[in-house]
């Protein structure tokens, strides 16, 4: 017979009423009682009722996770850092991956909202307008990971994405690149991704060089990018002795095309990366990118939302987390 709260106060030698803040986590009861009530928790295998107390506190201990892409290899290093924090905190998650689809994307909002998550950490597809008036309609306490809104409404973990492709730039035209091409998402987008192609403007003019539109490339955040990038890059005639890469993938489609094409990485073309996923050291060449820190992304956020949902405040509502470049081989 499965154990009740009325067990547990029987055990602890307390009223159901303390049993029920200790587990509630009100702070209305000493410490040594607390102690006593967790031991018999403990001595006794008692587990809540989520549905019954979800019901009566319209808590759930749940907290949403949206991601554009689960098979990316940043996604999953964010998704571990929020997820450990979530666990010392005795909190459950639901992942929702949309394929960076803008509408599967708002769908699951919407069910995230039914399923009565506590909170939302949100790695957005887009954060457009539309997307925005979901979020605030459906009153979800929600921490942007990875970028933010421009007008800064929600609390957000980034790193100065734009900074970030601007050393990136800066750094293969130190080493003497003159045509740097650009492969990175498309403009419209209001994600992180669309706002590195300002870092890469800003270096190109900061440094007297001709900014050319055929040298860049927006499409998506994948290898098929890459790939479609050079060829683009290629048929267009220009000639470019470097490539900047929104994405590690990116990056990695954009070497295996130049070789198809006969082009050497780097003794012809230097190629930086984006993110510093795991298998840029594994790949070869080894691959030069720009290192962001997901996994402290993902716990800072979710620190960040426990303490949303908990109705406690920030100490700040914005993290702009430091980015570093890993030098390797795929530059000059």
């Amino acid at each position: 017979m499965a154990v009740s709260i009325k067990d547990v106060a029987r055990e602890a030698g307390v009223s159901i009423a303390t049993v029920s803040r200790v587990l509630n986590d009100i702070d209305v009861v000493n410490e040594e009682t607390k102690q006593k009530v967790l031991d018999a928790i403990k001595k006794l295998g008692y587990r809540p009722n989520i549905v019954a107390r979800s019901l009566k506190t319209q808590r759930t201990k749940t907290i949403g996770i949206l991601v554009p892409d689960i098979s990316s290899k940043i996604y999953p290093e964010i998704v571990r850092g929020a997820e450990d924090v979530a666990n010392i905190y005795d909190y459950n998650v639901i992942l929702c991956n949309s394929d960076y689809d803008g509408e599967k994307e708002k769908e699951y909002l919407r069910v995230l909202k039914e399923k009565m998550v506590d909170g939302l950490l949100y790695m957005s597809v887009s954060l457009e307008k539309e997307t925005i008036d979901i979020v605030n309609e459906l009153d979800l306490k929600t921490v942007l990971v990875e970028t933010k809104d421009d007008e800064g409404s929600f609390p957000s973990v980034s790193i100065d994405n734009v900074k970030a492709v601007y050393d990136a730039t800066k750094y293969v035209i130190g080493r003497g690149a003159k045509d740097v091409a650009f492969i990175g998402a498309k403009q419209e987008q209001v994600n992180a991704f669309s706002k590195r192609y300002l870092g890469y403007e800003k270096a190109i003019l900061d440094s007297k060089l001709d900014l050319h539109k055929e040298l860049a490339y927006f499409e998506g955040f994948g290898v098929k990018t890459g790939i479609e990038g050079v060829n683009k890059l290629l048929e267009s005639g220009k000639k470019f002795d470097a490539i900047v890469c929104s994405s590690d993938e990116i990056a990695m489609g954009a070497i295996n095309a130049l070789r198809e094409n006969g082009k050497r990485v780097p003794e012809d073309v230097s190629v930086i990366g984006f993110s510093n996923i795991s298998t840029t050291e594994v790949f070869y060449p080894k691959i030069t990118t720009v290192s962001e820190p997901l996994y402290d992304m993902g716990s800072i956020a979710m620190r960040m939302l426990i303490k949303l949902v908990n109705n406690r405040q920030l100490e700040q509502g914005h993290y702009v987390l430091d980015h570093k470049l890993v030098e390797r081989d795929s530059c000059k």
